[in-house]
């Protein structure tokens, strides 16, 4: 197996793996200078130096280069600071040429050989002008990044539904499928501003219990069901409490009457409600057509024709 070092370079993004064998005494949150496909960066160990199954490495790894400098440390903080300069100028640069974007963010490479600025568009953009001005003015190399709502939300962060700092900027790395199947799995009102999350998708908290209410659910009745109540009366399943593990009945016998009952309380006797039947008639026979009816009669009388 291989020996392999975690790198991050951003927080609370995705941790990237290098070859340590160049340096020794890497520890978590010290900075170092590696090399990618993009050229030379400064990141933040994540992962300490460990061994990690063949499966996990993807292509060949890019090496660790040294551990930063003070003097590393120092230009990184002067491109830092230029950043900000360089997103008003784009900012100017974007109302002057109208072209229709919405800038997020700027980002100086390790050594300021390259510029990379994240914007959100309703639909794709031609920024080649643009860039041939920000070359012009900034000096260096320009590159245009479209990120989608809810990567600009997770660079712009904020609070959620809940009071806390959103996932996706305080320690959500990356970003999994949600379904709106996830919600009815749960039982959550379907409206959209009950379930969405400040990006304006689907809440991404929404997948951390689904495994939990599916596992759950698979003891429980389903609603219609027909059940046995601990009395001895027959009803029809009408609600759940999932977390609970209860059940909402309403009871045959009594109208408009519902009582709520412990799973192991119950007794299962149909598997749904079952629904009317449904008799299908039969078709009419259709009635021939003028040329059918005279085809008929013609061979009707070819036939006693031939018996005379």
């Amino acid at each position: 197996m291989p020996w392999i070092v975690g790198v991050r370079f951003r927080p609370v993004t995705k941790v990237y793996y290098f070859d340590p064998s160049n340096v020794e005494g890497l520890e978590p949150d010290q900075r170092v200078i590696v090399e990618t496909s993009r050229g030379v960066e400064l990141g933040v160990v994540a992962q300490p130096v460990h061994e990690v199954p063949d499966e996990e490495i993807k292509g060949p790894l890019k090496r660790v280069i040294r551990p930063a400098t003070p003097v590393d440390l120092l230009q990184v903080e002067h491109y830092r600071l230029q950043e900000q300069v360089a997103r008003e100028q784009c900012e100017a640069l974007v109302r002057e040429l109208n072209v229709p974007i919405k800038l997020i963010d700027a980002e100086y490479s390790f050594d300021g050989s390259r510029l990379t600025f994240a914007f959100t568009a309703e639909q794709r953009v031609d920024f080649r002008d643009l860039v041939k001005a920000l070359g012009r003015t900034l000096q260096t190399r320009i590159e245009m990044k479209q990120v989608g709502a809810r990567d600009e939300t997770k660079l712009l962060d904020g609070y959620g539904r809940c009071g806390r700092q959103l996932c996706c900027s305080s320690w959500l790395t990356e970003f999994h499928p949600v379904s709106i199947k996830m919600a009815k799995n749960q039982s959550l009102p379907l409206a959209p501003n009950e379930i969405s999350g400040l990006c304006g998708r689907l809440l991404c908290c929404l997948a951390y219990e689904n495994d939990l209410y599916s596992d759950l659910r698979e003891s429980l009745p389903r609603v219609g069901t027909q059940v046995k109540t601990p009395q001895g009366t027959t009803g029809f399943v009408r609600g759940l409490n999932i977390i609970q593990e209860r059940v909402l009945v309403k009871l045959e016998e009594e109208e408009e009457q519902y009582v709520e009952y412990d799973v192991s309380e119950i007794e299962l006797v149909s598997r749904r409600e079952s629904a009317p039947a449904v008799v299908a008639e039969e078709p009419a026979a259709a009635k021939p057509s003028k040329r059918k009816r005279k085809r008929r009669k013609k061979k009707a009388e070819d036939t006693t024709t031939s018996e005379s």
